[in-house]
Formats: C-alpha cells, sequence, structure tokens
C-alpha cells in the first residue's frame, strides 16, 4: 500500500521524537512540533492507519506509538535529513571522547594508587554496571539474507549488529522475533536468557532456522561487556612490609592472584549502595589465596548507572577502622568528582558491615 506524504511526515515526527526521548510518541506532541498543518483529530487517524500499515506500533492501548523496524527503515530510506560531519566537528569529537576515556581510565587508576599509598596495602578500584539489562530490541530488515540487530541498554547504550545470512529469510519472521524478544528478553539479566527461554522463543516465532539463537548469543554477549568490571591493582609489594607475608612464597602467591585481576567476590560481599563499606575477613573471602587476607570495600558512584569499588587487601590484623575511614573519603570524593550526585552531607557515616555479622546492623 502507498503511503502518502502526509502520512510521511507524521512518521518521520514519530521517528525523531522517539529517537530523542524513548518514550512513545501521542497525537499531541505531533501536533505541538509545528511540522504539520493538521488538527490532532486528522494526526490520530493518520497514526491509526500507520499502525495498521505496520510502520508503528502501540506498545499499550492507552499509549501513544513507536517505530516499528518497517517504520525504521522506510525513515531511514526516504525520510531522515542526512548529515555531515565536517573534518573540524570529527576530530573534535574524537579529541573530547578520547580525553573522557583517558580522564576515566587515570581517575580510577589513581585512585588505586593513593589509596595504597594511604593504607601502605595493596589497592584495587573497580568499576562495574549496576545490572545493565536490554530495554528495547529492534530488528531491522534489510532484505531476504540481511538484517539489523539493535539493542538499546538500560544504561541508554545502543549495540548494533549486521547478520548476514546462508539462507533466505522472509521480513515477517524477523518482524515476529522482534515482538518476541521485546516481550521476553526485556529487563532481564544475562543468567536469565536460559536455554529454555531461547528455545520457547524458537517455538512461538516457528523459527526453524536458529535465528533466535543468533540473536540470543548477540544479547550475551552485550550484556556481558555492558556488566564486564574495569579493574585497577597498585602496591602489590607493599605486602612484603607486613610480617604476616615475610615468607616469600606466601607473597608471591597473593601478590600474583592480585597482579592478575583474579580478584572475586564472596556471594553477599559487594557493597549494594554508594557509600557502604564491607569489610571481608580471612576465610571468608572466596579465593584460597585471599584466606589469609582481609578485604575492606567501599563503593562510589561513578554516574551513569554505573557503580565501582575500592578495595584494600592486607592481613587480618590491619587496622579495619583507620582503612575503612580512608576508603570512605576516597569514595565519596571519587563519587562527587564523577557523578551528579554531589558530596554526601556533613557529618554522614558510612554503613560498615562485617561479613557473617547481621547484615542490617550498623556500625
Amino acid at each position: 500500500m502507498a503511503i502518502s506524504e502526509r502520512k510521511k511526515r507524521i512518521l518521520a515526527a514519530v521517528v525523531e521524537e522517539y529517537i530523542r526521548t524513548a518514550e512513545p510518541v501521542g497525537s499531541k506532541a505531533i501536533a505541538q512540533s509545528g511540522c504539520l498543518s493538521c488538527s490532532s483529530a486528522t494526526i490520530r487517524s493518520e497514526l491509526a492507519e500507520l499502525v495498521a500499515m505496520g510502520y508503528l506500533e502501540q506498545p499499550h492501548t492507552s499509549a501513544g506509538r513507536v517505530p516499528t523496524p518497517m517504520g525504521y527503515r522506510i525513515y531511514v530510506n526516504e525520510l531522515m535529513q542526512r548529515q555531515k560531519l565536517s573534518l573540524e566537528e570529527t576530530e573534535e569529537m574524537n579529541r573530547r571522547m578520547n580525553l573522557k576515556l583517558q580522564e576515566l581510565d587515570a581517575t580510577i587508576s589513581d585512585v588505586s594508587r593513593l589509596a595504597s599509598q594511604l593504607t601502605d596495602y595493596p589497592a584495587l578500584a573497580l568499576t562495574a554496571r549496576s545490572a545493565v539489562t536490554i530495554r528495547r530490541f529492534d530488528l531491522i530488515y534489510v532484505d531476504a539474507n540481511t538484517f539489523i540487530m539493535v539493542l538499546t541498554l538500560s544504561s541508554s547504550v545502543a549495540k548494533s549488529k549486521l547478520v548476514q545470512l546462508p539462507v533466505s529469510v522472509d521480513q515477517t519472521l524477523v518482524q515476529r522475533l522482534s515482538s518476541l524478544f521485546n516481550a521476553g528478553f526485556t529487563g532481564i539479566t544475562e543468567e536469565q536468557v536460559t536455554p529454555l527461554l531461547i528455545k520457547s522463543t524458537e517455538r512461538a516465532a516457528d523459527d526453524t532456522m536458529g535465528l533466535s539463537s543468533v540473536i540470543a548469543a548477540f544479547v550475551i554477549e552485550t550484556l556481558t561487556e555492558a556488566n564486564s568490571p574495569a579493574a585497577f591493582v597498585s602496591g602489590e609489594n607493599r605486602l612484603l612490609n607486613q610480617p604476616e607475608f615475610r615468607d616469600p612464597d606466601k607473597a608471591h602467591r597473593l601478590m600474583s592472584y592480585l597482579s592478575g585481576g583474579g580478584y572475586v567476590l564472596p556471594p553477599g560481599a559487594e557493597p549494594q549502595e554508594s557509600g557502604e563499606i564491607r569489610v571481608v575477613i580471612g576465610p571468608e573471602n572466596a579465593a584460597e589465596e585471599l584466606k589469609d587476607s582481609s578485604v575492606i570495600l567501599a563503593s562510589y558512584d561513578a554516574g551513569d548507572n554505573t557503580r565501582g569499588l575500592i578495595g584494600v587487601v592486607g592481613p587480618t590484623r590491619m587496622d579495619y577502622s583507620a582503612v575503612a575511614a580512608k576508603l570512605s573519603f576516597l569514595a565519596a570524593g571519587l563519587s562527587r568528582r564523577l557523578s551528579s550526585g554531589g558530596a554526601p552531607p556533613e557529618g554522614m557515616h558510612n554503613k560498615l558491615i562485617i561479613k557473617g555479622d547481621d547484615p542490617n546492623e550498623h556500625r
């Protein structure tokens, strides 16, 4: 069915507003944009027809509309304004992105070194996404052997992948899989993407070619990358200053473990809130190499749904109170620098939990 010029303008307005807000678009928002000289009633009628034609969909009865892959396709092919960055703009964007990444890495590694210097123990700093999930799937049909997967994450990052198939598929299957993945795979963690869930999606879509497995593999890969921590360890040789580690073999085992980035948090040891301090003592540690050591961890807010940890590793006899106070101060400073939350109110004390005690007890 041919699509009129007015429908094209309305479709373009919906796509651009949805890209801007990530919220379903209603007739009122389109009318207020001033891109059309027609009434809200006319816009509502055209939106309903665009839904019937498959260019838009309505998540809920009372909600606005969002583009379908077919709607994105006509928008990309015919409707969107093509833009080209100038050479100066490209260079400036590259400079800013590189500088931002360098600043973030330098900040975290510098804090790790500072924590080690202040406590005279090995220190580690980690950042990890806080349970990043998939917010939305878009499978965009290109031709019989090609489609594009676009995953919008809960952290507002978008990941895409071009899939080229050895066999032909029809657009109906791709659209059906897009709907099923939006229904069953959004808002869940990597661990919840199970073979049973993938198999049930295949059956529901009548997917005999295993496209569900291809899409699910990209989901798992994307979530793994988004939730993977970045770690920095400093001051491993400071262990040699402690009487407990004068045995070269014992010191070497622990130093090698820390240098290899092998630190593993025992279940429940990770601080759950920004500003929280946790202490894991000796045998409570998950790794065998840490059974004679204690770990103090402070949580900080890095902004953009990112939470990080600063930790100190030392003998079980270390001054927990002094180390915890120093880590608390560093965590507050890092939160202030990396997020918009600012510093905690003056006089606010961080929660300190000793693993094995009542987790509701404040110390």
